[in-house]
């Protein structure tokens, strides 16, 4: 059995660490590269750095606190936001991270997944996507649709649909974020997370509602997660990473407990 991984999110807005409630009210809370390391110094398993507001002001990613996070941290580096081309990739890359996440621009061009595929492999390639729940219809026949542009842009697209074919299209790993959990520290969207592992075969990372421990382990096992990402508990002091996988591994699950 592999073992989980815990995850930290690290959501950037004009080089600050922010933090936000359902994509609203965004708040700035710290020094993104002093957490970085912390984490990193605690035993966490991967960390993913978004730059929160790239897409929306159509600008590049600020590869200046890319390359800053990457000296600080020697354990798999994620990075999306504003990430539109393979050469954009190439720089994120070079930067220093070890995978690059495509989001609002797989959308606009699905064949960004498969170009970025060819020229780094499956492994390097994320596709994020943020959901939110909705009345089921025709075209989104699940109840969860795809949104972009930070939570400001409703697609129609149906994301159970849109995980599949991101696979399809070359990602290797599915970041899966419920923009109705997200920020309120009150337990992932188990449905939304479980359908999406039970369509695809590639490894789906949690994302939005993680507030306790117990939230992990729910999403890890009935969930279907093959990883956890979090937030605002490691942001504001609530609980450790060793806390979090000491818990986990109490209760049956294969962590990584590197302290």
């Amino acid at each position: 059995m592999l073992s989980k991984r815990l995850i930290a999110c690290l959501d950037v807005r004009n080089g600050k660490l922010a933090k936000s409630i359902r994509f609203v009210n965004t708040k700035d809370i710290g020094d993104p590269v002093e957490s970085a390391r912390k984490y990193y110094d605690e035993g966490l398993d991967e960390l993913v750095f978004y730059d929160i507001t790239a897409s929306s002001d159509k600008r590049d990613i600020m590869i200046d606190v890319v390359d800053k996070v990457a000296s600080q941290v020697f354990i798999p580096f994620s990075v999306g936001g504003g990430l539109r081309t393979v050469e954009d990739a190439r720089k994120v890359l070079l930067a220093g991270a070890e995978k690059v996440n495509y989001n609002t621009a797989a959308v606009e061009n699905p064949g960004i997944i498969t170009d970025a595929s060819r020229a780094f492999g499956a492994q390097c390639v994320v596709l994020s996507m943020d959901v939110r729940s909705v009345q089921k219809s025709d075209a989104l026949p699940s109840g969860y649709e795809i949104v972009v542009h930070g939570g400001r842009m409703p697609m129609n697209i149906d994301a159970i649909q849109w995980a599949a074919r991101g696979e399809e299209l070359g990602a290797g790993e599915l970041v899966v974020n419920s923009i109705d959990a997200d920020g309120t520290k009150a337990g992932y969207e188990l449905n939304l997370t479980r359908a999406i592992a039970e369509r695809v075969n590639i490894p789906v990372i949690a994302s939005g509602g993680g507030g306790k421990p117990e939230h992990l382990y729910d999403v890890l096992t009935a969930g279907k997660a093959d990883a956890a990402l979090v937030a605002s508990i490691l942001h504001y002091g609530e609980y450790t990473i060793r806390e979090i996988k000491e818990y986990l591994h109490d209760r049956g699950l294969k962590m990584r407990m590197s302290f």
